[in-house]
């Protein structure tokens, strides 16, 4: 789980080396490249029989697949307009706004520790976005990165409500399903075509190593390890993502990403930890 979510991480330091390729061009050239490593992969993980279940999958499947559109789409998009900081701390803010979606929308009750996380995060995010706006900092690529966050949400609320019905959702092939109509959707926006080779190369590593290999991954660590476990892991993105694009393109986080970032991070780790001790005691 930590090769997965390192991984994950490397997206910003990549896309800060392509030399011609820009926005829905990048997110076009991922998404499509992750569609032809995942055609290969699913097999192997799933067996031939994968594609005839999804055919099978039911709604929540093609609506967790639009959700995973929305994260591959606004993910890329919010990478190309802001730093790979401000991206990652807004999308740390998942997990909570899960919380409160399912609390919304399934009515699941959230704990006196999960609330006042989600206080101190919000408290981190609204820091971090005061600072911006009173630097006049555009910001349009963090609000962007929010829509990650918030497609995140929606799409584990619907697994979990599918779960709750006895419909579990094959996360994998849901991953696809968003590939391709990420590919789709930005096709038009992305022509007429700039990238170079080299850009095509890297692209074609995110593809593979950045979202096909360890969202395949992540569904096997899944079935060994605790769901506390992999939330934490899954924090692990966050800094090796920071660090990657310091020392990789020089992207150095400013202090109001520092602060407003620690406090996101510590909460989700504060709120994971405490509900670990507390179901283990």
């Amino acid at each position: 789980m930590v090769a997965v979510t390192l991984m994950w991480s490397t997206a910003g330091v990549v896309t800060r080396h392509l030399e011609q390729a820009r926005s829905f061009e990048v997110t076009f050239w991922r998404s499509f490249f992750t569609v032809l490593c995942l055609l290969v992969i699913l097999p192997v993980f799933q067996g031939r029989g994968v594609f005839q279940r999804m055919r099978q999958g039911g709604a929540a499947l093609w609506i967790s697949g639009l959700c995973w559109c929305g994260m591959f789409t606004f993910f890329m998009m919010a990478i190309t307009l802001t730093t790979v900081a401000n991206v990652l701390v807004t999308m740390a803010l998942a997990p909570l706004l899960t919380a409160v979606a399912a609390r919304v929308f399934i009515g699941h009750r959230i704990a006196r520790r999960t609330g006042v996380a989600i206080l101190v995060a919000v408290s981190g995010i609204a820091w971090m976005y005061g600072h911006q706006l009173a630097e006049g900092i555009n910001f349009t690529g963090t609000l962007v990165a929010l829509c990650v966050a918030i497609s995140g949400a929606a799409n584990w609320t619907v697994t979990q409500h599918a779960h709750a019905k006895g419909h579990d959702v094959d996360l994998i092939p849901a991953v696809l399903i968003g590939a391709v109509l990420s590919s789709l959707i930005t096709l038009p926006l992305a022509l007429p075509f700039q990238a170079s080779a080299h850009d095509l190369g890297l692209l074609f590593g995110l593809g593979l190593i950045q979202l096909a290999i360890p969202s395949s991954l992540a569904v096997v660590c899944a079935r060994s390890l605790k769901a506390p476990e992999v939330a934490l892991l899954g924090l692990l993105e966050v800094i090796f993502g920071i660090l990657l694009a310091w020392v990789g393109a020089g992207e150095v986080p400013g202090r109001d990403v520092l602060v407003g970032g620690g406090l996101v991070v510590g909460a989700l780790a504060a709120n994971e930890l405490l509900g670990w001790r507390q179901r283990n005691a």
